[in-house]
């Protein structure tokens, strides 16, 4: 399949929006194992949507246990140029409340042995990072986002921890000592892999609660997150929705060259499989 599409990572209910015409699952093999689950494509008033459930139908994958690269490999497959990704997350910030969306422009990493790139196994390639998400897309969503009348933040620092249980009082001050805005346990993994990818990746960051600094207040609340965050999954598929009806038809930011220069690996010492797992990543730069 080679048509263009705008993919989607998030919940398993964000296709159940109005106006998605599904027109069929697709499981797609890759290198790198399953991807989380089977990816529902379809289209939006004739643009082309891949959605693709993190956890799982079902939400039975752990942040730590999701095989990233297969997910990022898969949309590469089928054809994606953007990849709009919506999380939950806890706000370190008053002013950032329950229900609020925040447009992610920074990434703090604190996760613990995960697997966040498709270099390895006889390749060397050393990514520019330093802005980790796609502001052409970013921009998109924020002004899709006002316009439709939903409070939302234009940036903010997402700190992304391993999870799956909530950090401590503690851990929650350091972050925002740190200059962090909300915390998840999802985005930063995505990130990376999109951008060696050559994807524009953004995220809807969707505050769910206060994460556990307030003093004042009880630590997370599961049954008041769940409510939250099944008001914030109706405001993502209107962002979403309005977000996919604006991207440009020609990309014009350096998302779609960013490993142009970053592979260092002499093209004669890398190993046939590595060269054929990553064909469609940086093959049109190993020759």
């Amino acid at each position: 399949m080679t048509e263009r599409m705008v993919a989607v990572i998030g919940g398993s209910g964000l296709y159940e929006m109005p106006g998605f015409q599904i027109r069929k699952e697709v499981e797609v093999k890759t290198p790198f194992g399953k991807p989380s689950d089977k990816i529902v494509v379809g289209r939006i008033d004739g643009v082309s949507i891949a959605f693709l459930p993190r956890h799982g139908r079902g939400h039975h994958l752990l942040p730590g246990e999701i095989n990233y690269r297969a997910n990022i490999w898969a949309l590469k497959k089928l054809g994606a140029e953007f990849i709009i990704a919506s999380a939950a997350c806890g706000s370190l910030r008053e002013g950032i409340k329950p229900g609020d969306i925040v447009i992610i422009d920074q990434f703090i990493d604190r996760t613990k042995g995960r697997i966040d790139t498709f270099m390895g196994n006889g390749i060397v390639g050393h990514l520019v990072f330093a802005d980790p998400v796609c502001k052409c897309l970013a921009d998109v969503l924020y002004k899709s986002s006002k316009a439709l009348g939903i409070r939302t933040h234009r940036s903010g620092t997402y700190v992304c921890i391993e999870g799956p249980s909530f950090g401590t009082r503690a851990e929650s001050k350091l972050y925002q000592g740190w200059g962090a805005d909300v915390v998840g346990m999802t985005n930063i993994t995505e990130a990376k892999l999109a951008r060696e990818a050559e994807i524009c990746y953004a995220s809807i960051a969707l505050c769910t609660d206060y994460d556990s600094w307030r003093d004042s207040c009880e630590s997370v609340n599961i049954e008041e997150v769940l409510e939250v965050m099944r008001k914030n999954n109706e405001n993502c598929q209107k962002i979403i929705k309005a977000a996919a009806l604006k991207l440009p038809s020609r990309r014009s930011c350096a998302c779609g060259e960013a490993m142009k220069n970053a592979v260092i690996t002499a093209p004669e010492k890398i190993p046939a499989q590595a060269k054929k797992d990553l064909k469609i990543i940086v093959g049109k730069y190993l020759h």
